[in-house]
């Protein structure tokens, strides 16, 4: 079967404006390997705002992935844009439509959708075509004569290993291979993903799922060597929601890579590492982890639930540092409750420890769909949710990027917002200079 897959074009978060390309859209390239692997062809077609007609009409099947509710609109307009041969196969899939099948089913008009993970679904769909008949296929919804069907979930996978390797070479090799990525580096790398999921309950954050699937240091060092071999990369990054999870799993992964002599990051939390798991990190070549410090407010960081201190952050950066590792710490601003006082806290959290973080990533908080945040405005006095009376159907609105809408709270709170956002900008600003802040 001939089949088409169309994603949207994301920019990295800190140099949107920049048009700076973000990292590789896995899922779609798991799931086009998985296809290629069961003999259909596969084609990958890139979209984004403007460039949204797609001439599909070779293609026995179309999916599409909204891999987030901001790029929900540019997807709606390749759907409907497109030109299509007789009546293909038409799915959708990703983050948005997990959280909302039913009207994505009914905005996009589609065939069916994809709940959950869906390397095993789709080959399924694919063998089923459009006959209708998905109630047997688990992690699906459709409509039928009835109205809106949702199957019992998929089970998730028990091995990711027995994936193929992400299906790269439909993509062309500028969107995979950069320079100017790793740590302020030129170092040629890639991108790579060595776990799904995340079990940790933070407020503002989307996950895709909360159970951890890790791939074993045997698979990650088969992937980086064939990154090696046939990209020429010298370091990549992992992309893992929190690469640091399981212990036992990263210092296998380390122990399979250390002989590759390559640079990389990763992403972390500061109380799931320790002096031991660093130094394992940095001898197999980790030269910087990112950690999600959000704020230096002990109440804004109890309100996202993230389950740390200001001590945990000063202890992890200190060590960090003694592993001969740089830090580079992302920020939240504004979540609810934001007010000038946490702020200044945040501003003398990283005063105190100005000498041991390398980069900052500054971020406005947005509540993005699908977080507890965004499922419970009442609780949060959030404004403009799609259960707002006036709700204006934009889910372009939620983006992250140089985003400052009235989010929540009162006007008098949102100058509040506003004027102590502006006052953390400057700091962090007049200290790590190089262009990694979101306005």
């Amino acid at each position: 079967m001939n089949v088409a897959v169309v994603y949207p074009e994301v920019y990295d978060l800190a140099r949107f404006k920049e048009k700076r390309k973000e990292f590789p859209p896995f899922g779609i390239l798991y799931l086009s390997a998985v296809m290629e692997q069961a003999g259909h062809r596969v084609r990958v077609f890139k979209v984004s705002p403007g460039n949204e007609s797609l001439d599909l009409r070779e293609f026995d099947a179309v999916a599409f992935s909204v891999p987030s509710s901001a790029t929900f609109g540019v997807v709606k307009r390749a759907r409907f844009s497109s030109q299509y041969s007789g009546d293909p196969l038409l799915m959708i899939g990703g983050v948005h439509v997990n959280f909302y099948p039913e009207k994505s089913l009914e905005d996009l008009q589609v065939h069916v959708a994809g709940v959950g993970e869906s390397e095993e679904t789709i080959l399924e769909l694919l063998d089923r075509g459009k006959t209708g008949n998905f109630g047997s296929i688990r992690g699906v919804a459709y409509t039928d004569k009835n109205g809106f069907a949702k199957t019992e979930p998929r089970l998730l996978l028990k091995d990711i290993d027995v994936l193929p390797l992400p299906a790269r070479h439909l993509l062309p090799p500028d969107d995979l291979i950069m320079t100017d990525r790793l740590a302020e580096t030129e170092v040629r790398m890639a991108h790579v993903m060595f776990s799904r999921g995340c079990p940790f309950p933070c407020r503002f954050c989307a996950a895709a799922q909360t159970r951890m699937q890790y791939r074993s240091g045997a698979s990650a060092r088969q992937e980086l060597i064939h990154l090696i071999e046939n990209y020429k990369i010298g370091g990549f990054a992992v992309v893992d929601d929190n690469f640091v999870v399981n212990k036992r799993k990263v210092a296998d992964v380390c122990n399979q890579i250390r002989d590759l002599n390559l640079r990389w990051s990763a992403l972390s939390r500061v109380d799931t590492v320790d002096e031991e798991l660093l130094k394992q990190l940095r001898d197999a070549g980790c030269i910087e982890i990112k950690f999600g410090v959000e704020s230096g407010s002990q109440r804004i960081l109890n309100a996202m639930h993230k389950n740390i201190t200001p001590d945990d952050i000063r202890n992890t950066l200190h060590l960090a540092r003694q592993a001969n590792i740089n830090s580079k710490i992302f920020i939240i601003h504004g979540y609810p409750g934001e007010n000038m006082e946490s702020t200044t806290e945040t501003i003398r959290l990283l005063e105190g420890q100005r000498s041991l973080i390398s980069r900052v990533s500054l971020f406005r908080f947005v509540p993005l769909p699908g977080t507890h945040v965004y499922n419970h405005p009442e609780q949060f006095n959030v404004h403009g949710t799609d259960r707002d009376p006036n709700w204006s159907g934009e889910w372009e609105r939620y983006h992250i990027h140089h985003n400052d809408q009235h989010w929540w709270g009162s006007e008098a709170d949102f100058d509040e917002v506003n004027r102590s956002y502006a006052a953390l900008n400057e700091f962090v600003t007049a200290n790590w200079p190089s262009p990694h802040q979101t306005n």
